[in-house]
C-alpha cells in the first residue's frame, strides 16, 4: 500500500538535543578533536612520505590508515560542527546518502586494512628472515588496494538499495549523522531484505577480519612466548601491543553497532559508541600508533634538524 506522503528530499538530524550552552562547549571540544585528528594524522602521513627510515611496509599501512581515518573525520565532523551552531540541523537526501556510503566504505575498509596490518606484523615476527621478500612494494600496494576495493564492493550495493527506497517521511533521523540503521527506520516499506543484506555483510567483513587478526596474533602470541631474551619479547610486544589495543577497541564497537542482536537496541548508546568510533579513535591513532615511536621520534627530529640546517 503506497503511502499518500511526498517523498523527503531532506532529513533532520538530532545530534544531541541539549541546551545552547552545552552545544556551543560540545562545539568547542569537537572542534579541538577535530583539528588535532587531522594534524596527527597529517603528520604520520607526512613522516612516512618525508623520512627513508619510515620506509618499511609497517609505517606504509600505518600512513595508509591515517589517511583514511582523517577522511572519515573529514566526512562526518564538519556537519556535527555546523548543526551545533544552527538551529536547523538538516541535511539534503543526496547528502546523507553520500555520507553513509562513505562512511561504510571507508568503515569497511578499515577493518579490512586493520587485518592487513595483522599480517604484517605476523610475517615480521614469526618468519622474520623473509619479511623483505613478502612485504615487498608491490605486495604492500596490492593490500592496501585490496582494502578499499573490499570497502567498495561490500558497501555498493546495498547503499543502492538504500537510495531506491521511498522516504516518506518521517525525516527525523536520531543520530548526529547518516548511520544506517535509524535511516533504515524511516523508510516507509519492508526493509526486512535489506536489513538482512546489511547483518549478513557486516557481520562477514567485521567477523570474518576478526577470526584473521585472531589467528595471526595468536601465532605472533604464541610465538613471542618463545623468545627466549626478555628485551626482545619486550621489544615484539612494544611493535604488536598499540595495533592490538586499537583493534579491540573498533572491533567491540563495531560488533556492538552492527552485529548484535536488534532486540533491546538502543539509538542513545548507539550514539555513544558511535561518537567514540567517529572523534575519539581517529584523534588517540596518532598517538597510540606512531607518534609515541622512537622511530618516528627519530624521524621527526631528522626533519627539524634538516629544516634548521637549511
Amino acid at each position: 500500500m503506497k503511502s499518500n506522503h511526498t517523498k523527503v528530499s531532506e532529513f533532520i538530524l538530532v545530534g544531541f538535543p541539549e541546551k545552547l550552552a552545552f552545544e556551543i562547549l560540545l562545539f568547542c571540544f569537537l572542534l579541538i578533536i577535530y583539528l588535532v585528528t587531522l594534524i596527527g594524522n597529517f603528520l604520520i602521513i607526512f613522516l612516512v612520505c618525508k623520512s627513508c627510515q619510515l620506509h618499511t611496509a609497517m609505517y606504509f599501512f600505518l600512513a595508509n590508515y591515517a589517511f583514511m581515518e582523517m577522511i572519515l573525520s573529514c566526512i562526518i565532523t564538519p556537519t556535527v560542527l555546523t548543526h551545533l551552531l544552527s538551529t536547523r540541523k538538516s541535511i539534503s537526501y543526496a547528502g546523507c546518502m553520500v555520507q553513509c556510503y562513505c562512511f561504510f566504505v571507508l568503515g569497511t575498509a578499515d577493518l579490512i586494512l586493520i587485518a592487513m596490518m595483522s599480517y604484517d606484523r605476523y610475517v615480521a615476527v614469526c618468519i622474520p628472515f623473509q619479511y623483505t621478500l613478502i612485504m615487498r612494494r608491490n605486495r604492500r600496494v596490492f593490500l592496501v588496494a585490496l582494502s578499499w576495493l573490499g570497502g567498495f564492493l561490500s558497501v555498493s550495493i546495498p547503499s543502492i538499495f538504500k537510495a531506491q527506497l521511498p522516504y516518506c517521511g518521517p525525516n527525523i533521523i536520531n543520530h548526529f549523522f547518516c548511520d544506517s540503521v535509524p535511516l533504515i527506520q524511516l523508510v516507509c516499506a519492508d526493509t526486512t531484505l535489506l536489513q538482512l543484506i546489511d547483518f549478513g555483510l557486516f557481520a562477514f567483513v567485521i567477523i570474518g577480519s576478526l577470526i584473521f587478526v585472531t589467528v595471526t596474533y595468536t601465532c605472533i602470541l604464541w610465538t613471542v612466548f618463545h623468545i627466549p631474551s626478555v628485551t626482545g619479547r619486550k621489544k615484539t610486544f612494544s611493535t604488536c601491543g598499540s595495533h592490538f589495543t586499537i583493534m579491540v577497541i573498533v572491533y567491540a564497537s563495531s560488533i556492538f553497532m552492527y552485529v548484535t542482536p536488534r532486540s533491546g537496541y538502543s539509538l542513545v548508546v548507539n550514539k555513544t559508541v558511535s561518537a567514540i568510533v567517529i572523534f575519539i579513535i581517529p584523534v588517540i591513532n596518532p598517538f597510540i600508533f606512531t607518534l609515541r615511536n622512537d622511530q618516528v621520534k627519530n624521524a621527526m627530529h631528522d626533519i627539524i634538524r634538516t629544516v634548521h640546517s637549511r
